[in-house]
């Protein structure tokens, strides 16, 4: 039998961290209205956007569409929604052909 390498001091500590299932999710509306580093901080805190985009999107995510992408995020338009996912955090778009 081969020998594993557990490490039961962190188990608790990361079970807590993993609690909640995955990311949050965070509804909102791009509109200009909101400071372009509050999408940023919510992103870098592992959350997820859904962003109903009211105008331009080129302009209304010029603020932090490359910090997010620089960083590893994901950014994809659907519909009439911008969907912003952190690192590590894919976006499947199997079902849309």
């Amino acid at each position: 039998m081969s020998e594993f390498d557990l490490d039961l001091r962190n188990a608790e500590e990361q079970l807590a961290e993993g609690e909640d299932g995955g990311s949050e999710v965070v509804l909102g509306i791009l509109d200009g209205g909101t400071d372009p580093d509050e999408w940023v901080a919510a992103v870098d805190d592992g959350k997820i956007l859904v962003l109903h985009v009211e105008g331009d999107l080129n302009r209304l995510a010029a603020g932090f569409a490359r910090e997010v992408r620089d960083a590893g995020g994901t950014l994809m338009r659907f519909r009439g929604f911008l969907v912003v996912a952190p690192p590590g955090v894919g976006i499947d778009t199997d079902r849309l052909s």
